[in-house]
């Protein structure tokens, strides 16, 4: 978490550099403005299960995971946890508290051992004073990840449990799935825990839906380790045939 300056650790330009080329947010930006926020960005080694912020704190800069991963959750007033993303290498980390000044929206901690990139605010915002088209152009990626939020926000209000686990299996599948002469391998990210954090649900109804795939005859399941047998019959379950 964010404490003062002296928690920063110096990294090499050319090594901030490829961080910020790499981040989706700064994908339009040229390379003499990546320059400019490069000098102003320095790192910081994290470890797993370290806490970047906590919801409601005041935002101190932008994030940007340079490696490793990070979830990004809300916990409701009885203690039930909603995973919101999990982000990783050149993803940036609650960006929108730094455009309006807000506290953050949500949690952050450190999935593993790794690093993040930091442009304190104040930085940040002195660069889009100097530089208005920078602001510009990561507002509009702004807006592409505040659709993907909607998009998420209808799927767990529009849609079965079911539906939500084999649209994640899907994702995956198409991600890091690896096609054998049994199906589609692939391996879950986290645990079932995890996986029921991330769709809105509980643990026992993602080891009960997953049993009932296979089953089903779509997927054999092994732990973590999951084989999609049949895909197009999983995409019609996801349309709700």
């Amino acid at each position: 978490m964010w404490c003062g300056d002296e928690e920063y650790v110096a990294a090499e330009q050319i090594n901030l550099s490829e961080v910020l080329q790499r981040s989706a947010l700064l994908a339009n930006l040229s390379p003499a403005e990546i320059k400019l926020l490069a000098e102003r960005t320095v790192r910081k080694h994290v470890s797993a299960g370290e806490n970047l912020f906590h919801e409601g704190e005041a935002c101190q800069a932008l994030h940007i995971i340079a490696r490793g991963r990070v979830r990004i959750y809300k916990v409701s007033a009885s203690g039930r946890e909603q995973v919101l993303a999990i982000n990783g290498p050149g993803e940036c980390v609650a960006e929108l508290p730094v455009f309006d000044g807000g506290n953050y929206p949500a949690s952050a901690v450190a999935l593993e051992d790794g690093e993040i990139a930091y442009i304190l605010r104040r930085d940040f915002l002195n660069v889009c004073l100097e530089r208005p088209e920078v602001a510009l152009k990561m507002l509009a990626m702004v807006g592409a990840r505040l659709r993907r939020l909607v998009g998420i926000i209808e799927e767990l209000s529009f849609t079965t449990i079911r539906q939500r686990l084999v649209a994640a299996l899907l994702r995956m599948a198409q991600c890091s799935g690896r096609h054998t002469e049994r199906g589609i391998e692939l391996t879950l990210p986290g645990s079932h825990q995890e996986l029921a954090n991330e769709l809105g649900t509980v643990r026992e109804l993602i080891s009960r839906n997953l049993m009932r795939l296979q089953a089903e005859g779509f997927l054999e399941v092994d732990a973590r380790h999951v084989v999609i047998k049949d895909e197009k019959g999983l995409g019609e379950v996801l349309l709700g045939s």
